[in-house]
């Protein structure tokens, strides 16, 4: 059994899955990821040397992967100290819409959902969607997307189960709700030409 003394502090380590819905850089070579967990909800967390070359852990910590994650607790942030990807959803990587309405589905998860709160629901919808868009053909592709918002605002509470929003009138209810414009819609119409 290890003692510790008073007034030392006890490094908490912790594993959790998470996706990757927003990195920052910050300093020469971290990042700040805003990870949505299974376990914790929405995370910040600093990643040390993942943007330098010789990184081990950034090809796991990319946008949009699906990541086994263990962190330490930081005094003001927790940081990532190993991760390992379950699923980076490359069939969304290698299409140019795809990948657009994958930062529309992080954006709103990242906007809509307050940290440190688990909502497993939004996890396994978020987790879903992303498998689904990565397997649609473009007749389809735009339905994960509204669907994915209605099924996030239900969740969460923002709107009631039996009313569903479409196109203009789901992106200004959005808006309105996290009081600034979509950054991915923008991206998205500049795509679609």
């Amino acid at each position: 059994m290890r003692m510790h003394s008073p007034g030392v502090d006890v490094v908490r380590t912790y594993k959790t899955e998470g996706i990757i819905l927003k990195r920052n850089n910050f300093g020469e070579a971290d990042r700040i990821l805003t990870i949505f967990t299974r376990r914790f909800g929405k995370i910040r967390a600093r990643a040390p040397g993942i943007r330098r070359t010789t990184s081990r852990k950034a090809p796991h910590l990319e946008l949009f992967n699906l990541a086994t994650l263990f962190l330490a607790q930081g005094k003001n942030i927790d940081i990532v100290t190993e991760a390992q990807t379950i699923d980076n959803f490359s069939g969304v990587r290698h299409d140019l819409k795809k990948v657009s309405l994958a930062y529309y589905l992080c954006e709103l998860v990242d906007s809509l959902c307050p940290e440190r709160q688990e909502n497993k629901e939004v996890f396994n919808l978020l987790t879903k969607t992303l498998k689904d868009l990565e397997a649609s053909h473009y007749d389809n592709i735009y339905y994960h997307s509204e669907d994915f918002a209605n099924q996030l605002l239900w969740n969460l509470g923002f709107l009631p189960r039996e009313k569903k929003l479409v196109e203009k009138e789901l992106e200004q209810f959005i808006e309105n709700l996290i009081e600034k414009k979509l950054k991915s819609r923008k991206l998205l119409r500049k795509i679609e030409g």
